[in-house]
């Protein structure tokens, strides 16, 4: 396992962070390594986020020192997101199969997590988001047809996409993590403009499904000291509650989102006026 410890950074400091800055703070560019667990530790709302790709071996998630408790799971829940091949993760000892796009949620008190590829030759890749818990959930397996489904945007405005919520109140019980999936129509490419920020969660996104020469041109910042990174596929941002976070691809692509904070509310947001971003 390899984890990095990332701080809280404050938006005037923000403001002065040059392209190097920005990247190494709220991009994490290397989630998905063969036979590895690689997570970041961000203070931000004390997220953790990661991948984990068994190839040769089944792996098993570990509690590494920033976590600082006997299991990962004493004090904290997990969604585990799979974009890759068939794969099977073990919770105390009962087997859960993924397939592409299917969603896990993992409760607190889990000792033993275990990842494992049905083919190494078309691996898993589990996408992991952990939240701090204060209590104690059933695990639920949620496949793309029992998420709820919404249908959004316009193509007029380039944005016509399917909103897919996986751990969200009306699935399945959580502490405070929510998580779902965005899909965007062919021809289409911008994602959450009109933006918004939500000073109460911090939210995550994986950008997934681009082609090799694809890129993101991923949003951030206050609304009115906004900042964009250059984002490839299977690569993730760090979103704090006072940034924005929206973005524009070279074609249409998905994202994962996740948020996790002082509620679940899906709706609980601060909508910013297209005049007010500068």
């Amino acid at each position: 396992m390899k984890i990095e410890v990332r701080q809280v950074c404050h938006p005037d400091a923000v403001r002065n962070f040059d392209t190097d800055e920005l990247r190494r703070h709220f991009l994490m560019e290397n989630m998905f390594e063969a036979d590895e667990i690689t997570l970041t530790y961000s203070h931000i709302d004390r997220l953790i986020i990661g991948g984990a790709v068994p190839l040769s071996k089944p792996l098993p998630l570990t509690a590494p020192t920033p976590v600082g408790q006997e299991f990962f799971l004493a004090q904290r829940e997990l969604g585990i997101f799979n974009i890759g091949g068939a794969g099977r993760v073990s919770l105390d000892g009962t087997v859960h199969e993924l397939a592409a796009r299917d969603c896990l949620y993992v409760g607190k008190g889990v000792v033993n997590v275990i990842f494992e590829s049905v083919d190494a030759a078309n691996p898993a890749k589990f996408y992991l988001l952990s939240t701090p818990a204060h209590a104690s959930h059933p695990n639920v397996l949620i496949k793309p047809e029992q998420a709820n489904k919404l249908i959004l945007g316009d193509q007029l405005t380039a944005n016509k996409r399917t909103l897919y919520q996986y751990i969200h109140p009306d699935i399945c019980e959580s502490c405070q993590l929510v998580m779902g999936m965005t899909q965007l129509e062919p021809g289409n490419m911008w994602n959450t403009m009109p933006c918004h920020t939500h000073d109460r969660r911090s939210e995550a996104y994986l950008y997934f499904d681009l082609a090799p020469d694809t890129r993101i041109f991923h949003m951030m910042g206050e609304p009115s000291q906004t900042r964009h990174m250059i984002v490839a596929n299977e690569q993730a941002i760090l979103s704090p509650g006072w940034s924005i976070h929206s973005g524009v691809g070279t074609a249409n692509y998905a994202f994962i989102w996740a948020m996790g904070g002082d509620n679940k509310s899906f709706t609980d947001m601060d909508h910013v006026p297209m005049s007010v971003l500068r």
